[in-house]
């Protein structure tokens, strides 16, 4: 069985600019922001006024609904504008840079003692709460929300995502200390997703509840929802949560100095650039600001996130860690070559299930089974198949290789709302 898992996937040769450095630079925008994160909802009490400076990672907005979480400025600065729409839903709250203002400093002794409370807290205060992610449906776990598991990826097989394990060199303590913190949150296991080779991390932590899990080198293996199939699968009554490791590092720094690190590392790619670049810049940054001067003549397409699942955005989403850069066409989309076979079909752009869409679902799900239940819009079956693990980003390699409409991802969206309408489980 794991043999017939690590040999499914594909992998995909997307093209983009030659790597400039294999060097990480430092690199902070100008203008950062802070934004709800693909599909977030979020109504806010606003701390901050328009013009009103503010410490980085210091909170400018707590959720009206749970008021315990934070959402905090990514860098000292100045607030330029905020966008709020009906209900006082985020669109954006942006600010200038500050480079020599003040950095908020956090209260860590109660935390670091074990303290279950104080770590809650600690991590709705200093904005560290957002990048975890909930399945299923994907959102924000709620203040008092409990896992039966907790999924560190520090794998990643999108299509020229950053290392990583790259990001973790030297970090071994901060990654240690994170993890067995992540323990008082959940009585469950701690996964921990990595490539083959060494182990980030030892046996005896996380009072041995520590599971090493290793993903294949093909996309999608190295997804969470993909990874979480196939170990943990989620559901309503058992909800398994995801972070991305670097962010597990963040905290064991935060935790050992009261500063929550500002910067994580983002892979600025496309075929749109004279060459691409590994950085280190602030959380929302301007995806404009980041590939200035790299771009080539001609209009292009900023997308937050891979060339597979990335939105066009003005800003870093909260949880990505990519900038695509690709050539803006006009007017009809782009040939595919699915999509040109089919172009003489009688129905054009049909679901059909074919040998590649297996492999797009790294094995994770019965591809015509799948394809009914979507279609019907048959929630139960998707419930039963273990669809209510995966989020939108796990099915987005099979919407390449099919090229249909409507799309996988958008289907299971749909299917995710209703079942989150149903059970009262709020965005």
């Amino acid at each position: 069985m794991l043999s017939q898992l690590l040999q499914s996937g594909l992998n995909l040769a997307v093209p983009s600019a030659p790597l400039g450095s294999v060097a990480v630079r430092e690199h902070w925008t100008e203008e950062a922001a802070i934004v709800p994160g693909h599909g977030e909802a979020l109504r806010l009490d606003l701390l901050v006024r328009e013009g009103e400076a503010v410490a980085g990672g210091a909170p400018v907005a707590r959720l009206r609904d749970h008021p315990e979480i934070a959402l905090v400025a990514p860098m000292p600065g100045r607030v330029a504008k905020v966008h709020l729409g009906p209900g006082r839903q985020l669109h954006e709250i942006v600010l200038f840079r500050d480079a020599g203002g003040e950095v908020q400093t956090h209260d860590t002794a109660a935390a670091t003692a074990g303290d279950a409370a104080a770590l809650r807290r600690l991590m709705q205060d200093s904005g560290l709460w957002r990048q975890l992610r909930a399945r299923p449906f994907g959102h924000m776990p709620g203040p008092a929300a409990v896992p039966a598991a907790i999924l560190v990826m520090a794998a990643d097989s999108r299509p020229l995502a950053p290392d990583p394990l790259a990001m973790l060199e030297g970090r071994g303590e901060d990654l240690m200390r994170g993890l067995a913190a992540l323990g008082h949150l959940t009585e469950g296991p701690i996964y921990l997703c990595q490539p083959r080779g060494a182990a980030l991390a030892g046996p005896g932590a996380v009072e041995g509840r520590l599971r090493i899990l290793h993903s294949g080198p093909r996309h999608p293996q190295g997804l969470a929802g993909h990874v979480l199939h196939h170990h943990h699968p989620a559901s309503v009554a058992a909800p398994v949560w995801d972070i991305h490791a670097e962010d597990v590092a963040d905290l064991g720094a935060l935790l050992a100095t009261g500063l929550r690190p500002a910067l994580r590392t983002v892979a600025v790619t496309g075929p749109a650039l004279s060459e691409a670049r590994l950085l280190r810049c602030q959380e929302g940054a301007h995806l404009a600001g980041l590939c200035h001067g790299l771009t080539l003549p001609g209009p292009h397409d900023l997308l937050s996130g891979s060339a597979l699942d990335g939105r066009r955005a003005v800003w870093l989403a909260p949880r990505d860690r990519q900038l695509s850069v690709l050539p803006h066409h006009h007017g009809a989309p782009r040939g595919h070559w699915f999509r040109a076979a089919l172009s003489r079909a009688a129905r054009p752009l049909p679901l059909i299930p074919t040998a590649a869409l297996d492999q797009a679902l790294g094995g994770a799900l019965p591809g015509m089974a799948l394809l009914r239940a979507l279609s019907a819009g048959d929630d139960e079956t998707l419930d039963k198949l273990g669809g209510l693990t995966l989020l939108e980003e796990d099915l987005a390699l099979a919407d390449y290789v099919t090229g249909a409409e409507p799309r996988l991802a958008a289907l299971l969206r749909g299917a995710l709302d209703r079942i989150a309408a149903e059970e009262g489980e709020g965005t």
